[in-house]
């Protein structure tokens, strides 16, 4: 995020403003996380997807469902509102393939109601975003030191 950082600072600025206030929604951390880093693997932002996981591992975010998050529907694994989520991050983060069915968009309604549904849009949005900054940018993770 350097380059935008340095270069065009109102960016960075807008993403972070936009980042607090994913931040302050009523979403469940892991969820959350489970967004960003399923976003990220789409995407294949592995600067993201290596920021994610270790936010989620932190959290505690088993590393079990970490590693089945990129075939999540071959799997227990997942409650019925985290695969909902998670069909609808997959959605809207390929939004030109299909759009969001509007099948889709009304369970989603249903089960977050329409705000918990508009923040969890916000949420796929933004990591999008991020995502979108953070490839074109050559964003690199660190290694871990063994």
């Amino acid at each position: 995020m350097s380059l935008f950082k340095k270069a065009a600072p109102e960016i960075y600025e807008a993403m972070s403003e936009a980042e607090t206030q994913v931040k302050a929604f009523d979403i469940e951390p892991k969820l959350k996380e489970l967004i960003k880093i399923r976003a990220s693997q789409i995407n294949g932002c592995g600067y993201c997807i290596d920021l994610h996981t270790r936010d989620a591992r932190a959290i505690g975010e088993s590393e079990q469902r970490i590693y089945a998050l990129s075939a999540w529907w071959e799997t227990p694994f997942f409650t019925e509102k985290e695969q909902l989520v998670l069909r609808l991050t997959e959605a809207v983060t390929q939004i030109s393939e299909e759009g969001v069915p509007e099948e889709l968009r009304e369970e989603a309604i249903k089960m977050l109601g329409e705000q918990g549904f508009a923040h969890v849009v916000f949420t796929i949005i933004t990591i999008n975003s991020w995502n979108r900054l953070a490839i074109p940018s050559h964003l690199m993770p660190e290694p871990e030191t063994l």
